[in-house]
């Protein structure tokens, strides 16, 4: 079993856990995470389990980008912006083509990348009390990479209130547009999450992996396309005088004057 210095895995009866562990940070995406949890993924797809559990260590399920490595990011060339972008696109494409059916165990906020993670997944249930977010306006970044899955789940506008906005919406509201399967009580999140992996352990293998194959191959055109676009804004998004203003600001503590209106 590999060793990841951001994640814990658990592989027992059949259903694979793996947690987000940088609680320190808010279990937010850095470049390590990102590559580390890709590979979990991966490898989940050859391992001897049924359904894979995602959840988050500490406060938070995911808060999204680490803003100290996009801090870092800002005197770097359009090279590097771009393979950062391809392997936040690489991981969220892993895990919505996961030919194994995947729950999402949200035991507190999922912001922006990690919102993505939480409600890309084929199951997701929520503690009543987690916030959900793409915020990515709000520091001058562009919601790319995430719009093309928002937009098939929600469709287009509502998908434009939450990526315009930058808002935060609360559990009960996420439940409502259907990004959110279902709300569970804090102590009794994990113990749901596995009840209902045991469940769909009960089905066809060879089944399941026929649905999940189904669902890919229908929207693999469109997310081929869509997803290269998102790539390019990502990337030169992040070489905008608004964004590192809005990394500064938000760093900062205060609230961010945009270049682009002066």
């Amino acid at each position: 079993m590999p060793t990841y210095t951001t994640l814990l895995r658990e592989l027992k009866d059949n259903i694979l856990t793996i947690t987000l562990h940088r609680p320190e940070r808010r279990n937010a995406l850095n470049p390590a995470m990102v590559s580390e949890l890709t590979d979990a993924l991966e490898s989940s797809a050859q391992e001897r389990c049924g359904v894979v559990v995602l959840t988050g260590t500490g406060a938070a399920f995911c808060s999204g980008l680490d803003l100290e490595h996009l801090k870092t990011m800002q005197d770097r060339g359009p090279m590097e912006h771009h393979e950062d972008s391809e392997n936040i696109a690489r991981l969220l494409r892993t895990l919505y083509d996961l030919p194994k059916p995947t729950i999402a165990a949200v035991n507190g906020p999922a912001i922006a990348g990690g919102m993505g993670l939480a409600t890309i997944c084929d199951f997701t249930l929520s503690v009543p009390t987690a916030r959900f977010g793409y915020t990515e306006v709000r520091i001058g970044f562009i919601p790319a990479i995430v719009a093309s899955f928002l937009i098939a789940q929600v469709g287009e506008k509502r998908a434009r209130d939450l990526l315009l906005s930058g808002r935060f919406i609360e559990a009960e509201e996420a439940l409502a547009l259907g990004l959110v399967t279902r709300l569970v009580e804090a102590p009794e999140l994990m113990t749901e999450a596995h009840t209902l992996a045991r469940m769909l352990l009960q089905n066809s293998p060879e089944s399941l992996r026929g649905v999940k194959r189904l669902l890919s191959e229908h929207a693999r055109a469109r997310l081929d396309r869509e997803l290269h676009t998102a790539v390019e804004e990502n990337a030169d998004a992040r070489a905008t005088a608004d964004f590192k203003e809005g990394v500064r600001a938000f760093l900062e503590k205060r609230a961010p004057v945009w270049p682009s209106l002066r």
